[in-house]
């Protein structure tokens, strides 16, 4: 595979990657969730939509976390052990507060130095605190087949 930056400054230790823009999967294709919708409700639509997780947004877009199957398991453990009612739970009670995130001025490198350097799948794309899109290893791979060798 050739990788090269997609235009180069005079400075050739200056490279110009390509942003991860182009590759992301914009808000209006993702599934959300609120901290406050039922937890019940969020596991059905991850099996139901066949996702690993999703973002969570307040009421302004900005993003306050994320939900994953991994999260939704914990609710099997606060029944069996805890006795706490499913029923009564909300996403907020599960998901992830802390969520790293990518900008949109986030270059495609930079983005698949954070992959390697994180177990994440997808990083959220984040402008100004609100959720814009997301981005995930795949289509950061895409991008690597858009990339020219510089040798």
């Amino acid at each position: 595979m050739d990788i090269k930056p997609a235009s180069t400054t005079t400075d050739p230790n200056e490279a110009q990657y390509e942003t991860i823009e182009k590759y992301m999967v914009p808000l209006s294709n993702i599934i959300t969730f609120n901290p406050d919708q039922p937890i019940q409700d969020v596991i059905s639509i991850i099996i139901d939509k066949k996702i690993s997780g999703a973002p969570v947004l307040d009421d302004q877009h900005h993003l306050v976390g994320m939900i994953s199957e991994k999260d939704c398991l914990r609710i099997i453990v606060d029944q069996a052990y805890y006795n706490m009612p499913a029923e009564t739970r909300k996403v907020s009670d599960y998901m992830t507060p802390k969520v790293q995130s990518l900008s949109l001025k986030t270059n495609v490198v930079e983005a698949a130095i954070e992959f390697l350097n994180s177990p994440i799948r997808r990083f959220p794309v984040v402008e100004n605190g609100a959720l814009i899109g997301q981005v995930s290893r795949r289509h950061i791979l895409k991008a690597a087949q858009n990339i020219k060798s510089s040798r």
